[in-house]
């Protein structure tokens, strides 16, 4: 007899296929802390595959933070924010991120996703129009096809395809685009899409998750870095779980907009808050990014080492300037080839293939961190050399 469980919905097979294809996700059983020396499933790697751009996810006074919030104000949120979830740390750092981002106020939520979903489905829906880079993140994409707005995706970074969709647009227009793209590293051009949704009297919205902390003057991100100001850019959206090694996500906008989301947001009315003691350790963190600029400095640096040896090596890198060096390979089989022939070698570097990136695409996405040494770094380029795979061009 057939099992009524899982025969309708065809499981066995989906999941056969998805090995077949080479596109079975694992998840890596982590035994130590975020750094860049990490014990996986019980071996030693050194690591390029974390966001924790800043080194801060295990920085001492992070910890410390993190363990006298939790004396201070327990562990769990306990309701949401609008019933009795909202503590006096939570307030705190939405003022700090309002200060750092130079917003007038900010509204925290549990993830990056779930900011995404609720700007999005707040404030456009049916009879609206909403413009997306074809590369935006996932997060992105699912809301708003979520919200009902008529959907369109531009080619990626081009002006005049989405000069173009705007001239149809209906209703209320919002583009929305990433800071840093998240598989590619690459920057949006924000001071020319600022100038676009002005000419269409849109609003932009910009996730910066990868550029919160890393780019800017002060480490308030591509925003920051652009010299963009509310009128540029109504919605900025940033993660607390990369640059600044804690969790949890963040919306700044003009006092408006905030108290929209506060009112209407589904995704924030109905979640309960983060833990109070993240967000007592985010302050800290913050105040670590203010005060150790070196730490942007030293990763620029081992960015700007990493690129020129890999060029020197002849491998196959996408431009990016960030953080984020995606090592084009091919195909998904290649691509999980040369993580398997890196982690032989101790180096842990994560394959990214089909449907988070274009068939064709696979990569691997090298991620370089303000804790990661120039020896490392060194490390990391002698294990590529050594491997064919690194090396090979694509085929045509």
């Amino acid at each position: 007899m057939n099992n009524p469980l899982t025969t309708p919905f065809n499981l066995t097979e989906r999941l056969a296929k998805q090995r077949s294809e080479n596109l079975y996700r694992q998840r890596l059983l982590l035994q130590s802390p975020q750094q860049p020396q990490v014990k996986v499933a019980g071996k030693d790697y050194l690591a390029f595959s974390s966001n924790d751009y800043l080194g801060l996810a295990n920085h001492p006074q992070v910890v410390a933070a993190f363990k006298e919030g939790a004396n201070l104000w327990g562990v769990g949120g306990g309701a949401s924010h609008l019933v009795l979830g909202h503590s006096n740390p939570h307030h705190q750092l939405e003022l700090a991120l309002a200060e750092l981002t130079g917003r007038e106020r900010v509204l925290l939520m549990s993830s990056g996703y779930m900011a995404n979903l609720a700007v999005i489905t707040t404030l456009v829906g049916k009879g609206d129009s909403i413009f997306h880079d074809r590369l935006n993140h996932a997060s992105l994409l699912d809301a708003g096809l979520l919200s009902g707005a008529r959907f369109s995706r531009y080619l990626h970074k081009d002006l005049i395809n989405l000069t173009q969709r705007l001239t149809s647009a209906m209703g209320n227009p919002l583009i929305v685009t990433d800071g840093v793209f998240s598989m590619d590293g690459d920057l949006a051009p924000l001071t020319e899409l600022a100038a676009v949704a002005k000419a269409h009297k849109a609003w932009l919205m910009v996730d910066d998750a990868h550029g919160i902390g890393v780019l800017g003057a002060t480490g308030g991100g591509l925003v920051e870095q652009e010299g963009l100001g509310v009128d540029d850019v109504q919605i900025l959206v940033g993660t607390l779980g990369k640059a600044l090694g804690t969790a949890g996500a963040f919306v700044a906008a003009s006092e408006e907009i905030i108290e929209t989301l506060i009112q209407f947001a589904r995704p924030y009315i109905y979640t309960t808050s983060s833990p109070p003691a993240i967000a007592h350790a985010t302050l800290t963190s913050l105040k670590l990014l203010q005060e150790e600029s070196w730490r942007r400095t030293h990763l620029q640096q081992r960015i700007q080492q990493f690129v020129a040896g890999a060029q020197s090596l002849g491998l196959n890198l996408l431009p990016s300037s960030t953080p984020i060096q995606p090592l084009i390979v091919g195909t998904s089989e290649d691509a999980l080839k040369l993580t398997k022939a890196l982690r032989e070698q101790g180096i842990l570097v994560s394959a990214i293939r089909p449907p988070t990136v274009p068939k064709g695409a696979a990569r691997l996405r090298i991620t370089l961190t303000a804790a990661h040494t120039s020896e490392e770094v060194e490390q990391l380029l002698d294990a590529l050399a050594a491997s064919s795979l690194a090396t090979c061009p694509l085929e045509p």
